[in-house]
């Protein structure tokens, strides 16, 4: 009786193990490209929270990425699938977005700190151009100060 369970248990842990690869689709995608396609793809889902120039929240901008790598998403689907099984191919491209999604991270953070710095500048360059044209203008040591009594002024 031992035996018999000891060979049904190692035969339910034989059978559970996945050998399911797709076969190659004709019009797969390359991995580069996919890595590349998969970097748009969450730039796009996470841009659709913001608002764009016209004010507009909640766009799908899904087939703008499918429209710029010339795909369409039953293609993705099936490519996705194939890299899916394939998980060494899967994970390298993965990797891949996920390192170059962080560089382009670090450069628009380069960006926004300069930016930043020279509104900073541009701000406190301003404030003291308006505090020079708010304040008196101190005296001149060279005019003459007017005696009491006398009037220089313009009579018609």
């Amino acid at each position: 009786m031992k035996k018999i369970s000891g060979i049904f248990i190692f035969l339910f842990l034989v059978s559970c193990t996945s050998n399911t690869i797709f076969e190659k689709p004709q019009n797969l995608i390359p991995s580069d490209t996919m890595s590349l396609l998969l970097q748009e793809m969450v730039i796009a889902s996470s841009a659709k929270f913001m608002k764009n120039k016209g004010q507009q929240k909640n766009i799908n901008y899904m087939p703008l990425v499918y429209e710029k790598f010339k795909i369409d998403s039953s293609r993705f689907e099936t490519s996705n699938q194939y890299y899916m099984s394939t998980i060494d191919k899967y994970q390298e491209i993965l990797e891949g977005a996920k390192a170059s999604l962080g560089s382009r991270n670090e450069v628009f953070k380069k960006i926004k700190t300069r930016l930043d710095s020279l509104r900073k500048d541009s701000i406190r360059i301003a404030r003291k151009n308006q505090n020079k044209l708010d304040s008196v203008l101190p005296k001149n040591p060279k005019l003459k100060k007017l005696k009491k009594g006398t009037d220089r002024t313009i009579r018609k």
